[in-house]
């Protein structure tokens, strides 16, 4: 796992790095070294470097230094005379450089900056760092347009530059970075919001040799899993299983009006592993289900007149899902007061639940909209996983903003917090999906564009379901088993997109696929660990 801080984060681990003897100005010489690596891989010619008034611009006067004693021709770029930076630590590494084998050029106009830019084999963006808040001001706004106006190869220092580095926002305008070489641990920022969009390629350099010690003394936004964090949950069936030991999923689902939900998530709990899976559906809409799923039983409960299910239905769910290993409740169900009373009853079961869409919505019913206010709703003696996307997380409080993933976190850790249970899981589910408990934030590996279609998250909802079946509650970190099957389902939608293309894949397709991403899981994950991976298909 690699932690991911903020800013605020990225500060205190500076200052404990120097409290154990490496400065802030050998930390800024060892990130221009690491810049000036990843700027060497592309073996370029010429290469411009574009600096600012702070350290961010410090690290990329030093890069230059390295660079043009490398051979490499340097074009040096800045706003103004090294002398009048004001930076100390800045100021010094511009004025040696300067005196060395580089071309400075010191406030240039727009035309000069682009035929410098045009020049370059390679630009590096050292304009901006993670101090940055708001709106652009010239010169950098006018630079950063020269910049994606000529798209040359662009190397980013620490982030791109017009990027929150802890929102992940783009204010104005912001540097397209083919990659980003950022410092001693990736920023936030990077994974949220439009960071996926202008960051490019991520590498980090650790630039401190202890610094995997003195990251364990600062908090972590949160942690990025690698396949092989995970691999545990993907081995194969033992031989002397059955479809009842393999794991069993209740899915409390569907209505007349979305009866395909319920098939989708059933059909993917199936698919994930669980050996025996039967839904729970209102009876207007269960014969339509039972057509569609011939290998999955369907019971039948009371209805009301919308065709979702009738509060005569809670006490029968309650008492059938006692005997699964899973319950997931939510997937087209509505929001009607037999809908409220049955997520009611389930959250009073003791078997792991997983609630979603409607659920969640029956779940802000239940709180009026403020559910970290009301914890004794949700506490429970069982493992609970929500799985809201942002609007869904939002509505359950009380209309706060979730507009990318740092407020997504910090809006699940409300409501974590206010139960404190340390098997709570909550999946805030967005371009970039963050897995939060009480203790950490994880986050697994993120799918494509094209998981972006109706039904993608009921089938989230079954693998997820199906995944907690199988290990019958036998886990240890809930949020890592969680983690687990989001990345099959981001695995399902970049092997959708492949074979249907990326704007054309439906949710049935991700159910399809399941199987073939476990197998590129396990070839990835095995390929992760150096381990040969012998007659696995990928």
């Amino acid at each position: 796992m690699q932690p991911i801080l903020c800013v605020e984060e990225v500060r205190r681990l500076e200052d404990l790095i120097e409290k154990e003897g490496t400065s802030k100005a050998e930390l800024m010489e060892h990130a221009g070294e690491y810049v000036a690596s990843v700027v060497s891989e592309l073996k370029p010619k010429r290469v411009a470097v574009l600096c600012g008034f702070g350290n961010n611009g410090g690290d990329g006067w030093v890069a230059a230094d390295i660079l043009s004693h490398d051979g490499i021709a340097v074009d040096v770029v800045t706003p103004i005379e090294p002398d009048e930076i004001r930076s100390a630590l800045a100021r010094h590494v511009a004025r040696r450089t300067a005196a060395r084998d580089v071309t400075v050029h010191a406030g240039p106009s727009r035309d000069e900056l682009a035929e410098i830019v045009s020049r370059a084999d390679v630009v590096v963006d050292a304009l901006l760092g993670t101090g940055f808040h708001g709106s652009l001001r010239p010169p950098f706004s006018i630079w950063i347009d020269v910049l994606n106006e000529l798209t040359p190869t662009i190397v980013s220092v620490d982030v791109p530059s017009g990027l929150d580095s802890d929102t992940g926002e783009v204010a104005d305008k912001c540097v397209s970075a083919d990659r980003t070489a950022t410092m001693l641990a990736p920023k936030l920022g990077l994974y949220s919001a439009d960071g996926p969009h202008y960051a490019g390629e991520i590498s980090c350099g650790t630039l401190y040799e202890h610094v995997d010690e003195v990251l364990n003394d600062v908090d972590h936004a949160a942690e990025k899993l690698d396949l092989a964090d995970m691999v545990e949950y993907a081995e194969p069936l033992p031989g002397n299983i059955d479809k009842y030991s393999r794991g069993s999923v209740l899915v409390v689902a569907g209505s007349a009006t979305y009866p395909g939900a319920a098939i989708m998530a059933a059909k993917a709990a199936a698919r994930a592993g669980a050996g025996y899976v039967t839904v729970a559906a209102p009876n207007m809409c269960a014969n339509l289900i039972r057509m569609a799923l011939p290998s999955i039983p369907v019971v039948a409960l009371p209805s009301d007149a919308r065709g979702a299910f009738s509060s005569v239905a809670a006490p029968s769910i309650g008492k059938l899902a006692r005997k699964f290993d899973c319950v997931l409740c939510g997937p087209g169900m509505t929001t009607g007061a037999g809908c409220v009373q049955v997520t009611s009853e389930l959250i009073d079961s003791n078997v792991p639940l997983v609630l979603d869409a409607d659920a969640l919505n029956c779940l802000s019913k239940l709180s009026a909209g403020k559910l970290d206010d009301f914890p004794e709703i949700y506490r429970r003696d069982a493992p609970l996983v929500l799985t809201p996307h942002y609007r869904e997380l939002s509505r359950l409080l009380d209309g706060t903003e979730i507009e990318h993933l740092a407020s997504a976190i910090e809006g699940a850790q409300r409501i974590l917090w206010a139960s404190g249970s340390s098997d709570m899981v909550i999946v805030a589910k967005g371009p970039t999906t963050a897995v939060v408990s009480v203790e950490r934030t994880l986050l697994p590996l993120s799918g494509p564009a094209s998981l972006a279609t109706a039904g993608s998250g009921d089938v989230l909802g079954g693998i997820i379901a199906g995944t907690i079946a199988c290990t019958h509650g036998e886990v240890d970190v809930w949020e890592k088993l969680v983690s687990y099957a989001v990345t099959l389902h981001s695995l399902s939608g970049f092997v959708a997109a492949s074979k249907f293309g990326e704007k054309s894949v439906i949710a049935t397709d991700l159910i399809d696929v399941i199987g073939d991403a476990m197998n590129a899981f396990v070839t990835a994950a095995l390929e992760e660990m150096g381990v040969a991976n012998e007659g696995q298909e990928a």
